[in-house]
């Protein structure tokens, strides 16, 4: 008997010290974040497609994408968007895309995309990142036009709205598997592939 209580008192001690931690990991925190709007949480759950279905109305410019660029973006990505804390996002540079393969270290360039739509909704939905979702769709279509600018990919003067957008071409489209675009869907496919 002496032997088993010789091991249950540290383990009730154990127990009695780890009791208001249990107590502190359970406590809500009701100051942090909201609650999102219906429209919010709406507008998060649509996807954009190759195609674009689901782009909404609006309009940018590289020359507005770079100001909002400058504004919000440059200190994680850099000035160029390149030597930043966060991904590089350019390879390339105005009218000179890049050419050849992508790998690992160049940390996924706009360029390395298949479709200028993807880039449109990632950054629709991710950036910035401490306001994923927060940005208005024409600060989206500007910021994904100077990108593209940036990258060789499109002219300083090409403006990125729902019919433009889909009709880019990306460089590295065919790089990907399959190598040709399954948008829009085989109708004889199950919805849910």
């Amino acid at each position: 008997m002496c032997y088993s209580v010789r091991f249950l008192v540290p383990l009730i001690l154990l127990a009695l010290l780890a009791t208001p931690g249990v107590g502190l990991a359970q406590r809500a925190y009701s100051n942090i974040g909201r609650t999102p709007s219906q429209e919010e949480i709406q507008s998060l759950g649509v996807i954009v497609d190759p195609l674009g279905k689901n782009l909404p109305p609006g309009k940018g410019t590289a020359k507005e994408g770079a100001e909002l660029y400058a504004k919000q973006c440059a200190v994680c990505h850099g000035k160029t968007g390149e030597g930043g804390v966060a991904d590089r996002l350019v390879m390339g540079s105005p009218g000179n895309p890049h050419q050849g393969m992508y790998t690992d270290q160049d940390r996924h360039p706009i360029g390395f995309w298949a479709y200028a739509t993807t880039v449109w909704d990632y950054i629709n939905r991710a950036m910035p990142a401490n306001r994923g979702g927060s940005l208005k769709p024409d600060e989206v279509y500007a910021l994904t036009a100077y990108l593209l600018y940036m990258n060789g990919i499109i002219q300083d003067t090409d403006v990125m709205d729902a019919q433009s957008l889909p009709k880019v071409q990306m460089p590295n489209r065919d790089n990907f598997v399959p190598a040709k675009p399954v948008w829009p869907p085989n109708p004889k496919r199950p919805s849910w592939f």
